[in-house]
């Protein structure tokens, strides 16, 4: 009599405490909009500030990075008609849909921390552009939730579910200015390129299954790794590269990225800073996982396209942020925006040169420590440009100039930032970011992209040194701030915002042996 392998699975409710609780602090959040008096509606914002705080507290339990749930303990079928395991079934690896490991954790806590930024950052201005706080509230904690369930997915279905659960509240967050043309523009653009990014991704996926049969990146990468028709395998091939250019729409990499200036440009700048680091953890986490986890064996095929990728991403990104106009509308946004492409050039080296070396978890670290960098150091110059727009709503590069007049302590803010991100000291943990991921290029025999990184780095000194050179100029004429007039406090959450970015940012330049720790370790 044949044995039946039990379908039945454990469930872990610690492991999957993080997005759980950010899920159920949403519904909380929808149902007390109900209720609450419009009078009263500001403390849903805090509501929603003190679950992600939760949230990212959770993760504490979870340090040693060994739990995992959602299991099947043997292939289907496990047995042979006569009751006795297959030789596929005795080689087959275990498969679990969700991991808590320490690439999980530092995903998440880097998630939930830019969530609850892009949250302090919110509170004022929803307040000030009159946005439905019920639904600003839910839409932020639902994408929240699934970009913190990304990184743990280890089957490709819930990668894609976390994937959509993260972007879909995303459009309408871009589009909620109603009655806004750049608004209800960004948003139309970024949903049909995140649509086509996502069928693409869903085409790439079914011809994975069809080549392996199984869903689980353990069993897929076991699967692809000995197909035995050389049809199947064309079919595998196909599946990788069509993957790969769903997860480079979601990355913003070039030439996927035409949606991005427009975007941050038309979306509330709290949530054009969420996209610019929640949005790329996601993408990048669920690229890491799809090549290094479930396409091992293709490395020849993703290896060399991410480093074209790499390459041709962080030239445009530079190339362009090169001709912003200073006088131009949101020329601020835009230039941050098209950072951002260049930022992301720099974060997919590591991963390409993973394809390279026999120790890809390694190369994944040098990832893992710059999204950190990039993470604290990025939402702090939003923070300083949402600062900004309260006085200055056009946000040019232009209204920068003499900030260090008018607000010594955010300019001195915002100079730090921005050298952080170009790599010059004081923003010593910028540079360390970036030696690791040319160290990682190098390692792996990527001479040529270690290359174009470094014209690339050099590129971007022009245009990061310039913005900060601005803020020290004084002003011919007063950008928003009458001559002599008091200036107006800086709201509580926004401040509270500037300072944890600060401080974060502060505290890993001064111990940048962080990031060479992580940039060593085996996160995977």
């Amino acid at each position: 009599m044949s044995q039946v392998t039990s379908l039945v699975q454990s469930v872990d409710w610690l492991a999957i405490a993080p997005p759980t609780l950010t899920a159920a602090v949403a519904l909380v959040v929808l149902v007390a909009d109900l209720f609450l008096p419009t009078a009263r509606k500001p403390l849903l914002g805090w509501l929603a500030t003190a679950g992600l705080a939760a949230s990212a507290l959770l993760l504490l339990p979870l340090l040693d990075g060994r739990r995992r749930t959602f299991c099947l303990a043997h292939p289907s079928p496990a047995t042979t008609p006569g009751g006795e395991r297959s030789a596929l079934a005795a080689t087959m690896p275990d498969a679990c849909s969700y991991v808590a490991d320490h690439f999980t954790l530092i995903v998440q806590f880097l998630v939930l921390g830019g969530a609850l930024l892009t949250a302090l950052l919110s509170i004022d201005t929803l307040k000030d552009h009159d946005l439905p706080a019920g639904e600003y509230w839910f839409l932020l904690l639902s994408s929240a939730a699934g970009a913190a369930l990304l990184p743990a997915s280890r089957d490709l279905a819930t990668l894609v579910i976390a994937l959509e659960v993260a972007s879909l509240p995303a459009f309408a967050l871009v589009g909620l200015r109603r009655g806004d043309r750049l608004s209800s523009e960004a948003a139309l653009k970024f949903f049909l390129s995140s649509v086509a990014a996502t069928a693409v991704m869903l085409l790439g996926v079914s011809f994975v299954y069809a080549a392996t049969g199984s869903l689980h990146l353990s069993r897929v990468a076991h699967a692809l790794a000995a197909l035995p028709d050389p049809r199947l395998a064309t079919l595998a091939s196909a599946g990788v590269a069509l993957t790969l250019v769903g997860f480079a729409f979601k990355t913003a990499a070039a030439p996927f990225h035409f949606w991005v200036p427009d975007t941050y440009v038309g979306a509330p700048l709290p949530i054009a800073a969420y996209l610019s680091v929640v949005g790329k953890a996601v993408g990048f986490s669920g690229l890491i996982l799809v090549t290094v986890q479930g396409f091992p064996a293709y490395a020849d095929v993703w290896g060399p396209a991410l480093a074209v990728l790499a390459a041709l991403t962080m030239t445009v990104g530079n190339a362009a942020a090169l001709r912003q106009d200073p006088d131009r509308a949101h020329s601020a946004v835009r230039l941050l925006a098209w950072s951002s492409v260049g930022q992301a050039g720099y974060l997919l080296v590591p991963i390409a040169a993973a394809g390279y070396t026999h120790a890809p978890a390694h190369a994944i670290g040098a990832t893992v420590a710059y999204a950190l960098m990039y993470a604290a150091v990025n939402l702090g110059a939003f923070a300083v440009a949402a600062l900004v727009a309260r006085t200055s709503p056009a946000n040019r590069l232009a209204d920068y100039r003499g900030l260090y007049h008018r607000r010594p302590l955010v300019a001195l803010a915002l100079g730090f930032f921005l050298l952080c991100l170009a790599g010059l000291p004081p923003g010593i943990i910028g540079l360390f970011a970036k030696v690791t991921v040319f160290s990682a290029a190098v390692d792996a025999g990527l001479g040529w992209l270690a290359v174009v990184m470094a014209v690339n780095v050099v590129i971007a000194l022009y245009y990061y040194l310039q913005w900060t050179a601005v803020l020290f100029r004084p002003a011919e004429t007063p950008a928003g701030e009458p001559a002599g007039a008091p200036r107006a406090p800086i709201p509580a959450a926004l401040t509270t915002a500037l300072a944890l970015a600060t401080v974060l940012g502060v505290a890993l330049s001064g111990a940048p042996q962080l990031v060479l720790r992580f940039a060593a370790g085996a996160l995977l």
